[in-house]
């Protein structure tokens, strides 16, 4: 329950226009649902922001990076949660966001990173730049002495398999992701959002804690295409493509380099097993199951059905 200085103070959600299925705008909405005042700091106006300003939250235009812009975001605020896209100014934008929090004595600030820090440390660390931001970025959070709650979940269900996977399964009954025969246990970012509007709603017992999230189950693909092919009512197969096939082909699409090489790391890790995780940290900060693949499938059958 929020207490009577959450209510009068709002919570600063960073990345809350962002896209469908996106942690910023779920999470922004049930934060307001459950009666808190939310600053929303957007980075550009558009149709998004006037969305997140008609659920009743504060928008605010700017920056992570722009130490100005952050002064004006986080200026009266009592929490904040932190998230970001895949940028190679991640860990500017962290640091930036995070000095600026500081001076202004917030109470908590809840950061979202990723699953694969876990197995990472000063002597280990993968090929992805992005990851290697993450693990910086916690340190200095750490280093910091802000009241910090870090939330790591693995891969997104709305990452892989809705931006990534939705053409193929519309198009030729396949899932064609380079994921190899590992299993992997995706989570909601529907999910994800519950578990960070819990922590926000009463910090106090999470401070200095992480909190692993996984998904339903881990399972293989052939296992997940099963579940797409029941969730949809065709039969529905998993494909195996190349990594490298697969890595031009977002070439092709524009997608910008260093979001290729973080996925590209992301999908070969998958194949050495590194995605293979279960916890109930989930659970224990919601009281709910996590989103099943086939209710995920169901959910968004549109996304994945011939017009």
């Amino acid at each position: 329950m929020a207490t009577n200085t959450t209510q009068k103070r709002p919570i600063l959600v960073t990345g809350a226009a962002g896209d469908i299925g996106a942690v910023g705008r779920n999470l922004t909405a049930n934060l307001l649902h459950n009666g808190h005042k939310v600053r929303a700091l957007v980075r550009r106006e558009d149709e998004r922001a006037e969305v997140l300003r008609q659920l009743g939250a504060e928008v605010v235009q700017g920056d992570l990076t722009d130490l100005g812009s952050m002064h004006r975001a986080i200026d009266g605020c009592s929490r904040i949660y932190f998230g970001m896209s895949v940028s190679p100014a991640y860990l500017e934008a962290t640091v930036n966001t995070a000095a600026v929090a500081r001076h202004h004595g917030i109470e908590a600030f809840v950061n979202m990173s990723q699953m694969t820090v876990t197995q990472m440390s000063i002597t280990e660390t993968t090929d992805s730049p992005q990851h290697k931001l993450h693990w910086l970025a916690e340190q200095a959070l750490t280093w910091s002495g802000l009241p910090v709650v870090t939330v790591r979940p693995t891969v997104f269900l709305e990452g892989f398999f809705l931006r990534l996977a939705a053409a193929g399964v519309k198009a030729k009954d396949e899932l064609m992701v380079p994921l190899g025969n590992s299993k992997t246990s995706p989570i909601s970012a529907v999910d994800v959002a519950e578990a960070v509007s819990a922590i926000l709603d009463n910090p106090a017992p999470h401070i200095g804690k992480i909190y692993n999230l996984t998904g339903f189950e881990s399972a293989d693909l052939d296992h997940y295409a099963q579940a797409f092919s029941e969730a949809l009512g065709r039969t529905i197969r998993y494909r195996n493509v190349p990594l490298d096939a697969w890595v031009e082909k977002l070439r092709e699409l524009g997608v910008p380099a260093h979001l290729i090489s973080h996925l590209a790391v992301m999908a070969d890790l998958h194949t050495q097993g590194r995605y293979d995780r279960m916890t109930d940290d989930l659970f224990k900060l919601t009281g709910k199951t996590p989103t099943s693949m086939h209710d995920f499938v169901k959910l968004h059958s549109a996304d994945f059905t011939r017009t």
